[in-house]
Parts: structure tokens; C-alpha cells; sequence
């Protein structure tokens, strides 16, 4: 009896403490606009993130403008509001908990209140009568503070075009502890950032174990949200109904090899609510329920003294049905809270390691305008190679292209290769190392090799200098059932801990100034590009069909992705078959598809892989290259900026695409290219309305003089365009 007594004395004096806290806070105006009247994407929000408690100082709230989120902090913190400030839109239809942990196998709510019977949606007289639960981890105090950075990245490249710095706002930290005895002196942050300027905030958890004894994290669910449902369905299932489309989430724990976010999440999670009985699903299956986890482990064991730091998952607010509108939303938010992947260098693959051959491409970089090369893979070049003979012939190569102002990078291969019985990943049904990886065999990145390959990767990066890393195969999520690899203890933690080690490598790399191409979802944790999304033996076919092809790619890998997070392709040399109708090789005897290639990426603000032996064999060659890559430079920072869809390639009539930059002195350049063999004449509709631009245009066909055309009210200018046969033209506005 006695012990429960202290109990409850500490959770009303943990309770009156945080209300005296709050009390500190500067009170938010009830009587402000419920929403915003300016339109984030075009102009700047002036509002900064800030932290406010409310007038009766019951509620805890961030605000950056567009976004809020309350927080009730008595009896137990939990959230009561969360509101999309452009729509009016209220998100949540009933209160949970902050985070569910599962400790040594016993399940533990962080935060919550208990009480309402109705969960399609909350009241606010109802809040003062909810209750919390004891074995709940309770609600202690709060810290706020700017946002510190989670990459600290080194914008070392020129190349970046439209410059970018570390996101801003406030972060506020909500403190637990459990008054449950084998818990005592475990505590639990919830962490929150809100960024200024965008509709998106950061929340991650932490678990501090100042306990005398090692605990183990079985599951950790760092977001749960009972979120209005989207759809009125009696009958489906979970799975077969709409989820909330006010709503994206996008944690750092993505893998896939589909070069897509949507495709490559792991950790969100859609569930049904059989608390929500007034639903219309009969069997209360409406996916209106988000909680966010990965979906194995992560199974640590963490000793004391220690701190878990669960995945980050970004939460951004849309306004609209509209995809162009939502993927730009998306676009805006990587450019906000991953700054690095508008870093955009102009580089080439060059397969060989020759130093010979290396320095002709590094003059031709120089003569060109590109900025890099990377030596690709066949090149020879070997990064894990750690002898003295390797890294002084690595770092001469290096010197040199420094030596010219041009950058240099090197190709590795993590997964899709065998290594042995004993440092492949483990299968859990058979115990042996057999094909059941993602790419059938594959390395285990916490066995003894896998860590020495880090290791390797590290010491000849800092070592030689290098600038650029092309990561082939990173870590794609394979589970591992061995005991004996130094990096995991079993197959519970083997995909956290693989992870950890994938995503901490490239924190380093993007701290060290190293560019990083990967093709899988790393972005969160630092790497610059992604495929664009191709097929690879596509490049086999005829240079005509791959032309129209890769505008197809161009048009289809840019809905979520910004220019400069992708990479194309294009073999000068013979690449999975076809022959001398796939090649570019000799260079000056396809110049027109040469050029052709390079304008359309380019002309979406694309760097495309041009992968072989040189960028021009005659002086005409290289006239061509080096007019391009002006052209590019030119326009560098529109081009680069955000992509509005005009008309996908079909190869019967023309397609484009159009940049949009209201901040910019070019406010839009479109690209309009012509597949048929005859020149065409067509009246072109340009959505002007992500430009800025609300009245009128001035807009010039290439160099031409730029003349004046009146807006309609969706912001729409319509103009008559000649399009050369088999060509291009652009558009540039002001």
C-alpha cells in the first residue's frame, strides 16, 4: 500500500512540475488565422517554428505556420491536435500513445490518455475527463531548442546550382519514466522537429537505459496516430481500401532497388483500429490507424549507460489530390531537410583506370566543362584495396584531376556477390548461407569482412582524396541468422545493426565531402542520387528507341525526385548488346543522337552516366559537348529546379516538360522536344502557376527576343511553338 502511495504522489508531483514548466512558454493566440492564406511552394513562409503553450497551460504546441500540433501534458502527454494549417484539415480523430516499446517482451505505452468512447472524432470538453495508466511511461518535463543537424554535411561541390543550407526551426523533447520497478531508471525522449517554411516535421524517440542492468528493445514503435479514415467502405479489406492521403510519411530506414520512395519504405504501417467501432467498415478494417516501426527487430541489446535512437520518420502535410502538387511537396521537403541532394556535378563513367587514359578524360574535362569522373565499374579500380601499391596509385590519379580543377570518384560493389560460407548472410531456415538474399548471395555487412570492407572504404577515400563514391548494391535489408559475426549478436538485431552500419557510412561520407551515388533510398542518411529508374538492357536497343525511352524514364522519375537526385545512362560503348545501333562509338558519326541524349538530360537538369573511354574524338565532337554543357551552365539553376509534367513521350507527337523557379531570375524553362521526322507546329499550354508569375509572362523561344503574353486566371500562358523533326527547342521565361 505504501508503495502504491509514493507512486501516485510522484505522478502528481512529475505532473505539477511540468505544468509550472509550461508556464514559461509564450501563449498561443487562439484567435489567429486557422489557416494559411499564401502559398508555401511559391512564396516563402515568413512564420518560423516555434513552441507555445496554451492559455490554461494545459496544452503544450508547435506551430511553424502551416503545420500544428497540441499536446495535452496532464495526466500523461498526449497529442490532441494535429492540423494542417493550408487546408483547415484536422488529421487526428483520437488520442494513443507517443511510442510503444517493447522491453525484455513486455509491451510498454510511452504517454497516452485513456477515456474516450468515441474515436471517429475528438472533442475538446472531452479531454479534461480522459485518464492516464500508471504502467504507462509518464509524461516528466521538456526541453526545446533549435534544430541541430542530423547529417553535418560539407557542401563542398561548385556544382551545386541552386544553394541550399541546413534545415531551420525548433525541436522540443518530451521527457518519461516508468514507475514500474523493473523499469526504474529507463527513460524514454520523444523528439520532435519542426522545420520552418514547409508543412513536415521529424519525430524520433530515445531510449536511455541508466539502469544497472542490460535490457533488450524487441520492437520499438516510434509514431502511432489514429488518423481519420479516406474512404466510406462496408466491406474490404485493410489492405484493398484507400489510406489517408493528407499524409506522407518517409522514415531513414528504406531499401528496395525500386530507385522509389513509395516503394522502398519499410516502416509504415497502416492498420485497422477495432477500438474505432463506429466506423462504417463492418468488420473494422479501415487502414485509419499509423504506426511506424521497422519491420524486423530492432532486437538490441542495450547496455547500461547506453542510448537507443529509434529511425526518424518525416511527417509532411499535403493539400491536394493534385500528383503533380504533391510530388513537388515532396521534392520541396528533400530540398529542405536533405539539403546535399541539390549538389548536382557534371561527371562522366569512365571505364578504365589507365592512368593514360585517365588523364585524356580529365583533359577533356577540362576542355568540356564537366567537373568529374567517376572510374567505373570494369575501370579496374578497387577501393578495398588497401595496400601502399594501390592507394599511391589511386592518390596519383587524383592529383592529377585536382591538379585541373576536376573531381574524381571510384565504383564499388557491396551486395549481389559471394564472399564464403562463413561471412555470406546466414539463412534463418536452413542456417547456411544459401540463396535467399535480396540479390540471391550476398555479404553480411556485420560479419567480420563487411565490417573490414567499411573499414577498407574509409582508410582509401581519406587516403587518396577521392571525391565521388558510386556504391553499387548498398545494403538491401537482408536478414541474418549467424551468431558468430562480430556486427550483430543474432538474427533478431542482424537487419538494425546492418542498418546502422550501411547508414553511418554514409553520414561519414557526406560529412567528409564525398558525393555518393547509391542506388537504393539513402538520402535521409546522406547519399546524393539514385538511379532514375531504367532498364538496363533497354540500352541494347536502337539509339532512336533508347532516345525516347529515356524521356519516357525523365518524365516518369521526376513525379518525386528533384533533377539532382537522379541519374541516367547513357553507353558510348557497347552496354548489355545491340551492336553498332545501340553505340554512340565513334562519337562523331551519331553526333545528332549525341546531342540529342545530352540536351534531354541535361534539359531536365539530369546528369546522365555517359560511360566510356572519352567525351568527344573530334574537334566537331567536341564543339558539341562543350556547347551543351555551356548551355546547361547557363541555365544551370532553373534546370535544376522543380519540374512541372507537361506531356509524356509517346513517339507520335511532342513532349515536354517544364522547370519551375519563382525565386530565380528565369522563373521557368520549358523543354519541348519532336519525334517525328517532319518539323511540327503546335500550341503549347504552359502552367505557369508554380513560376509566380500571376498576370503575365515574358517568354523566348531559345535566343530569340522574349514577347509578352497575358495570363489567364489559373496562372496559364498559351503560346504557337515550331518544333525541328527529330529535335528540340525550349522556352525560357522571365
Amino acid at each position: 500500500m505504501r508503495k502504491f502511495l509514493i507512486i501516485i504522489m510522484l505522478f502528481f508531483w512529475t505532473s505539477s512540475f511540468a505544468q509550472v514548466r509550461i508556464a514559461n512558454l509564450p501563449v498561443w493566440d487562439e484567435t489567429a488565422e486557422l489557416t494559411s492564406k499564401q502559398d508555401w511552394m511559391i512564396i516563402k513562409n515568413t512564420s518560423r517554428a516555434e513552441v507555445y503553450r496554451s492559455s490554461d497551460s494545459k496544452d503544450i504546441i508547435i506551430n511553424n505556420g502551416l503545420v500544428k500540433r497540441s499536446f495535452r501534458v496532464q495526466p500523461n502527454l498526449a497529442c490532441i491536435d494535429f492540423s494542417n494549417l493550408t487546408t483547415g484539415e484536422q488529421l487526428l480523430r483520437a488520442v494513443g500513445p507517443e511510442a510503444k516499446i517493447s522491453i525484455d517482451g513486455k509491451n510498454y505505452n510511452v504517454g497516452g490518455l485513456y477515456g474516450q468512447k468515441e474515436k471517429a472524432y475528438l472533442k475538446r470538453e472531452w479531454i479534461d475527463n480522459f485518464k492516464g495508466d500508471l504502467s504507462d511511461f509518464q509524461f516528466e518535463s521538456y526541453i526545446t531548442t533549435t534544430i541541430i543537424p542530423y547529417v553535418k554535411w560539407r557542401p563542398s561541390h561548385t556544382s551545386q546550382a541552386v544553394r541550399q543550407v541546413q534545415p531551420a526551426g525548433k525541436m522540443v523533447t518530451f521527457i518519461f519514466s516508468s514507475q514500474v520497478p523493473e523499469l526504474k531508471n529507463v527513460k524514454v525522449e520523444v523528439h520532435y522537429e519542426l522545420y520552418d517554411g514547409i508543412p513536415a516535421l521529424c519525430k524520433w524517440i530515445s531510449i536511455l537505459n541508466n539502469s544497472n542492468r542490460q535490457i533488450k528493445l524487441n520492437k520499438v514503435s516510434n509514431e502511432i496516430l489514429a488518423v481519420h479514415e479516406e474512404e466510406s467502405s462496408v466491406a474490404g479489406s485493410t489492405a484493398q481500401m484507400r489510406t489517408p492521403h493528407g499524409i506522407y510519411v518517409e522514415s531513414n530506414y528504406a531499401f528496395n532497388d525500386s530507385m522509389n520512395a513509395r516503394l522502398s519504405d519499410q516502416t509504415t504501417h497502416w492498420k485497422a483500429d477495432s477500438t474505432y467501432t463506429s466506423q462504417v467498415s463492418y468488420e473494422l478494417n479501415t487502414p485509419c490507424l499509423l504506426e511506424v516501426y521497422p519491420p524486423v527487430g530492432p532486437g538490441v541489446q542495450l547496455s547500461p549507460g547506453k542510448t537507443f535512437n529509434s529511425i526518424r520518420t518525416n511527417e509532411l502535410l499535403l493539400d491536394s489530390y493534385d500528383r503533380e502538387r504533391n510530388g513537388m511537396a515532396q521534392r520541396l521537403m528533400y530540398r529542405t531537410i536533405a539539403p546535399w541532394i541539390t549538389e548536382n556535378p557534371i561527371f562522366m563513367h569512365l571505364i578504365s583506370n589507365k592512368p593514360d587514359k585517365v588523364k585524356v578524360a580529365v583533359d577533356q574535362c577540362v576542355e568540356t566543362g564537366y567537373e568529374g569522373i567517376i572510374l567505373s565499374f570494369g575501370s579496374g579500380i578497387n577501393l578495398e584495396d588497401t595496400a601502399e601499391k594501390n592507394i599511391r596509385a589511386i592518390k596519383e590519379l587524383v592529383d592529377y584531376a585536382h591538379s585541373k580543377g576536376i573531381l574524381l570518384g571510384g565504383y564499388t560493389l557491396f551486395s549481389s556477390r559471394r564472399i564464403n560460407d562463413e561471412e555470406d548472410v546466414i539463412d534463418p531456415k536452413t542456417g547456411k548461407a544459401d540463396v535467399h538474399a535480396a540479390f540471391a548471395k550476398a555479404p553480411c555487412l556485420g560479419s567480420k569482412w563487411g565490417l573490414n570492407y567499411i573499414k577498407s572504404l574509409k582508410e582509401v577515400i581519406t587516403r587518396t582524396g577521392l571525391d565521388i563514391l558510386e556504391y553499387d548494391g548498398p545494403y538491401p535489408g537482408d536478414v541474418c541468422a549467424s551468431v558468430k559475426h562480430p556486427g550483430h549478436k543474432g538474427l533478431d538485431d542482424s537487419q538494425w545493426s546492418q542498418m546502422e552500419l550501411q547508414k553511418e557510412f554514409y553520414r561519414w561520407c557526406n560529412e567528409k565531402g564525398v558525393y555518393v551515388n547509391a542506388p537504393d533510398w539513402y538520402f535521409m542518411d546522406g547519399t546524393n542520387k539514385i538511379a532514375l529508374g531504367y532498364r538496363e538492357v533497354n540500352f541494347s536497343l536502337p539509339r532512336e528507341q533508347q532516345i525516347i525511352l529515356n524521356r519516357q524514364n525523365i518524365y516518369d522519375g521526376t513525379w518525386e525526385k528533384t533533377p539532382s537526385m537522379s541519374w541516367g545512362f547513357v553507353p558510348l560503348t557497347e552496354y548489355h548488346g545491340g551492336g553498332a545501333a545501340a553505340t554512340l562509338e565513334p562519337l562523331s558519326e551519331h553526333l545528332h543522337a549525341y546531342r540529342q541524349l545530352m540536351m534531354q538530360y541535361y534539359g531536365a537538369g539530369i546528369q546522365a552516366c555517359y560511360r566510356g573511354p572519352r567525351l568527344y574524338d573530334t574537334d566537331e565532337t567536341k564543339r558539341t559537348v562543350k556547347d551543351v554543357i555551356s548551355w546547361y551552365k547557363k541555365y544551370r539553376t532553373v534546370l535544376n529546379s522543380e519540374i512541372v509534367h507537361l506531356r509524356r513521350a509517346d513517339g507520335r507527337d511532342w513532349d515536354g516538360i517544364l522547370h519551375v523557379h519563382p525565386a530565380g531570375k528565369e522563373k521557368g524553362l520549358a523543354m519541348l522536344y519532336n519525334p517525328t521526322s517532319e518539323m511540327i507546329t503546335r500550341k503549347i499550354v504552359l502552367p505557369l502557376y508554380y513560376s509566380g508569375l500571376k498576370k503575365n509572362a515574358f517568354i523566348r523561344e531559345m535566343d530569340g527576343k522574349a514577347k509578352r503574353y497575358t495570363l489567364d486566371p489559373n496562372g496559364k500562358a498559351t503560346l504557337t511553338v515550331k518544333i525541328p523533326a527529330n529535335g528540340n527547342t525550349w522556352l525560357v521565361i522571365e
